[in-house]
């Protein structure tokens, strides 16, 4: 730290009953009365540096012996005017960057200008504080901290700014600007001079956007409520603690710095906990979960289970699909197969219905600029979050359904998680209809399934009938191709189970078949599976009721490809049969 002496002659002020005395062979003829308390003086040095004085000695009438003086509101109190009227009797005084702003401040009330006296105190000030002050880091730091005992008077003098000036410009200068060395020490400072400082970083356009991030993140660390304080936030009746908190955090989000990445997914997930329990502004809400929606893919669900303070609901569900919804806004993501001729996209086209066509072309727009890779890991992390939701009994079918149908199809490579998620909601919501049951179960594409997802769902008497079905026919299907008898198979199914994008080389998702589904007391196994001969037989006519039920007449050629499941158990209903016999015979034993 760097401090400048001035003056010469020892220090001869005393305190006699009170008041505050300089030992002279003159005697005082000027009281001077400051916040209370009393200084008695001289006149010729005092009068001789100090405009302000010579005015009121003048405006005010003598008494005898002494002349008295009245200075209200003295910025920096006794302590900054005993230094200043030390200089005027030239008793040496010690200046640093934690007295130089209150020193000046008083200087500055007391007119201690060129004006009264060349090299006045003023002047001196300034040049310390122009070559040596806002020339150091530790020093400039420590001076704007100083600004906020001063606020006004620091913004008159041009203080602040300039100590701010010279910060971001230090920050700028440093030859190594791959390291934030300087965020941990700007982070002592104020959210408002915080706020201004990292605008003229910004600004300077030298400083990486990475470096700003982190800087930010430190701050936040360091100033924004953790779970120790959160009771506080609880039992502020005043709400001027959530205020203090929100102002900062509202702040913070107005820094962020634009470039993707520059801020990591997770910050700014904890940022948007924290606009949730502080209650921020909305449109700060968004801003964060518009940030967090470019960025998704590095999302960790955690993060995403962002507890709800206004719904029902145990998570805010409305924020994660806002999030969801940015990802997927993105722009046109890249092919996934090669692009197809005009021609041959309008035969494709005419033989699809416009329902199809329509929900095509929604896809295509809901799908982002980001890499094809990206698409794959947020469809993994929005099944992953969907298994967590649907264990909340007052979560909406329609929010279920609106997050499942969200993810574009070429996205999910395998529904095993979809399914899972699917599985739990229905333990969790007993009373849901039929009808409701098949539209939650319409977003699952059985073709998907692996191997033990197909044997869990063959015997969950939750899911709807029709599922069952087409679970235990494309197992069945799947089989019959490994095995070399495609030829078996009716010519529309060999076309649906080719239309599967080359899935089939793909090894089934590793799934144990005794992993436990958290929450729950099912297990994936094949324990308790009954025999598909006793259940194939009514399942031909409940599927046909199950038709009539929902439209009143069959539906033809689907109708009719389903009720060709051959009436013996092939490989899948033989394999089944057979574990659940094997499992059977080793309880036993």
């Amino acid at each position: 730290m760097k401090f400048m002496k001035l003056g010469s002659k020892p220090d001869t002020f005393y305190t006699a009953e009170a008041v505050r005395s300089v030992s002279s062979e003159v005697s005082s003829d000027l009281v001077i009365q400051v916040q209370g308390h009393r200084y008695l003086l001289h006149k010729f040095p005092l009068l001789s540096k100090c405009l302000r004085l010579q005015k009121l000695c003048a405006e005010s009438p003598e008494s005898s012996p002494r002349q008295i003086i009245q200075l209200p509101d003295f910025p920096g109190g006794i302590e900054s005017f005993e230094l200043c009227a030390k200089f005027c009797y030239g008793i040496t005084i010690t200046l640093s960057a934690y007295n130089i702003i209150a020193t000046r401040c008083a200087a500055e009330y007391l007119q201690m200008t060129e004006e009264a006296e060349k090299g006045n105190l003023i002047y001196k000030l300034e040049v310390f504080l122009n070559s040596c002050i806002l020339q150091g880091w530790k020093d400039a730091i420590v001076t704007l901290q100083s600004t906020k005992a001063f606020p006004s008077w620091s913004e008159d003098l041009g203080i602040t700014s300039r100590c701010i000036e010279a910060i971001a410009a230090r920050c700028a200068r440093q030859k190594n600007l791959s390291k934030g060395w300087w965020a941990e020490d700007v982070a002592e400072l104020g959210i408002d001079l915080y706020w201004r400082t990292m605008i003229a970083v910004k600004s300077g356009g030298r400083v990486p956007s990475h470096l700003i991030g982190e800087a930010l993140q430190i701050y936040a660390s360091k100033w924004l409520p953790t779970k120790q304080v959160i009771p506080d936030i609880d039992s502020d009746k005043t709400g001027e603690k959530t205020s203090k908190y929100r102002l900062l955090l509202e702040s913070i989000v107005s820094l962020l710095p634009c470039e993707k990445g520059a801020v990591s997914c997770s910050f700014l997930l904890k940022l948007l906990k924290a606009a949730n329990l502080l209650k921020a502004s909305p449109s700060s809400k968004m801003e964060l979960a518009r940030r967090v929606g470019i960025q998704m893919d590095e999302a960790n669900v955690k993060d995403l289970l962002i507890p709800s303070l206004v719904s029902e609901t145990r998570y805010d569900v409305d924020i994660f699909m806002a999030i969801l919804e940015q990802f997927l806004s993105q722009g046109q993501s890249p092919p996934t197969s090669p692009p197809r001729t005009k021609g041959r996209y309008e035969r494709r086209r005419r033989s699809r219905s416009a329902e199809n066509i329509d929900i095509d072309f929604q896809e295509r727009r809901r799908s982002s600029s980001a890499s094809h890779s990206s698409k794959l890991k947020v469809a993994k992390i929005v099944d992953k979050y969907l298994q967590d939701i649907a264990r909340d009994t007052n979560l909406p079918l329609s929010k279920m359904v609106a997050i499942a149908e969200a993810i574009p199809s070429f996205a999910r490579i395998e529904h095993d998680d979809l399914y899972k998620a699917i599985d739990i909601y229905l333990k969790a919501h007993p009373e849901l209809t039929k009808s409701e049951r098949k539209r939650l179960c319409r977003v699952l594409d059985c073709k998907k399934l692996s191997v033990e997802a197909c044997m869990h769902a063959a015997q969950n008497e939750l899911l709807p009938l029709r599922v069952v079905v087409q679970v235990l026919f494309f197992e069945q299907a799947r089989a019959a191709m490994a095995g070399g008898k495609v030829t078996d198979l009716p010519p529309d199914i060999k076309a649906l189970l080719a239309a599967q994008d080359d899935d089939s080389s793909r090894p089934p998702a590793a799934l144990s078949t005794t992993t436990t589904i958290p929450g729950t007391e099912d297990q994936w196994s094949v324990s308790g599976l009954k025999s598909p001969k006793s259940k194939l037989s009514t399942l031909k006519m409940k599927l046909a009721e199950d038709d009539l039920e929902e439209n009143g007449i069959a539906k033809g050629l689907k109708f009719k490809n389903l009720c060709s499941i051959p009436t013996r158990p092939k490989r899948m209903f033989s394999k089944l049969l057979s574990i659940n016999n094997n499992r059977s015979v080793a309880e036993k034993n």
